[in-house]
């Protein structure tokens, strides 16, 4: 069935039968997504820019060049 064929049927739907669907359609992707090697209860490292000095520095100096000198 194509998407076409089931929108006007979806688009009947009370406003809270289509929360439902949305909430099912998010579950089930969400459980698609799971299969892509994730292990439940694992930690996976994460890149966060709070020990980012290099960048903090780049950024500062590019914002002192925009504004130009005594500005």
């Amino acid at each position: 069935m194509s998407l076409a064929e089931i929108l006007p049927d979806v688009q009947s739907l009370s406003r809270v039968d289509k929360l439902r669907l949305i909430q099912l359609l998010a579950q089930e992707l969400a459980e698609v997504e799971d299969d892509v090697g994730l292990v439940g209860g694992q930690s996976y490292p994460v890149w966060s820019p709070d020990q980012a000095f290099a960048a903090a520095d780049t950024l500062l100096q590019a914002l002192s060049a925009d504004r130009g000198p005594g500005k």
